[in-house]
């Protein structure tokens, strides 16, 4: 069975066709072509551009695009893969436990003091002694009257907190009956995400929901530089007769389908 790269390389050089030719024709980088007929799909693009480059390469050359599509597709590209670790990590981990076990090694010198060094570093004592009578270190009658201060500071705050306990009693009972009275706030609900439609030229659109095919826009025309806002509860369809004609704005950021090398009557996927 032919790969993708064998199947367009062909059908180019059946129809007598350069690559240089071909990326004239197409608008697409004749660098891209060329990876395409190699099997090489890492263009360092989103997911959006490499498919609308194959579905215009092969449309180009004759080639069905969705079979082209479903082909790359069960390559697995676009999927998220997980991350290796970094071998420099490992690397840096090692190092400094190294490190670490010459520091421990450097400072195991207890073991090598002598007794002798023992008692030169102990203190000596004091040989001095005296025959004065010992005195109280505090005075009775100061700490009596220090007693007397920390208990009424311990009565003081014991008043306060029943006084204040009593307070918010009162008041948190009045604060439940007025809660109580209030009505219930309504929130407003979210306001519905929304994608705007830009006509650069005169075009056919319409837009489909993918879940369930409802129609969110019906097939319509649009002037050049009407603009038709439309709903985007998810994943959408939208349907042109000039592809190369329509922009999209969503979130504040605007996409020309003609940058990404859409054209012609087509359909492309908005959203995942």
């Amino acid at each position: 069975m032919q790969t993708i790269g064998e199947r367009l390389e062909d059908a180019r050089k059946q129809k007598g066709i350069s690559i240089r030719e071909a990326a004239e024709s197409t608008k697409v980088r004749g660098e891209y072509l060329q990876k395409f007929e190699n099997n090489q799909f890492d263009l360092g693009l989103s997911e959006i551009y490499v498919r609308g480059f194959l579905r215009t390469y092969s449309n180009f050359l004759k080639l069905p695009p969705d079979r082209i599509l479903n082909d790359y597709a069960s390559l697995g590209h676009g999927e998220l893969r997980p991350r290796q670790p970094n071998r420099e990590v490992y690397g840096r981990m090692d190092v400094s436990v190294a490190s670490a076990d010459a520091r421990g090694d450097r400072g195991a010198s207890p073991a090598a003091e002598t007794p002798a060094d023992n008692q030169r570093s102990q203190p000596k004592q004091s040989r001095s002694r005296t025959n004065l009578p010992s005195a109280p270190l505090v005075d009775p009658a100061f700490a009596l009257k220090a007693l007397k201060v920390v208990g009424g500071i311990v009565v003081f705050l014991l008043l306060v907190w029943v006084v204040r306990a009593v307070y918010q009693s009162v008041t948190g009972t009045d604060m439940a009956s007025k809660t109580a009275a209030l009505p219930p706030v309504v929130t407003a609900p979210a306001a519905e995400p929304t994608i705007t439609l830009i006509a650069l030229d005169t075009v056919r659109l319409k837009v489909v929901l993918v879940s369930d095919g409802r129609v969110l826009f019906p097939d319509t025309n649009l002037s050049r530089g009407q603009t038709q806002v439309v709903p985007k509860p998810g994943p959408v369809f939208i349907t042109a007769s000039a592809l190369e004609n329509v922009a999209i704005e969503e979130n504040g950021r605007r996409t020309n389908l003609r940058d990404q090398g859409f054209k012609g009557y087509d359909r492309v996927k908005l959203g995942q």
